[in-house]
């Protein structure tokens, strides 16, 4: 191969790569039923998040107070990108 073949070859796998790392980040946030009967939560990271319906309750409750945390200590948390 020469050397404009090998950089034309480059490119395309980076616009590859680039293509499906924004796929695998804009599926978004689904939802679905376990096995055992929880709520799980698909699109966070690379495993479920799985809980019942009333540990969801507690932190839908929490909610206000969590957003509250997360801005205290804004500057001690990372941000995932």
């Amino acid at each position: 191969m020469s050397d404009e073949d090998l950089k034309a070859e480059i490119e395309r796998l980076r616009a590859e790569n680039d293509k499906l790392k924004n796929k695998s980040g804009g599926r978004g946030l689904s939802l679905k039923v376990s096995e055992k009967g929880g709520l799980s939560l698909y699109g966070m990271g690379r495993f479920p998040v799985t809980l019942y319906k009333e540990q969801w309750r507690k932190i839908i409750e929490m909610a206000p107070e969590i957003e509250a945390f997360i801005q205290a200590n804004d500057g001690a948390l990372k941000a995932k990108e």
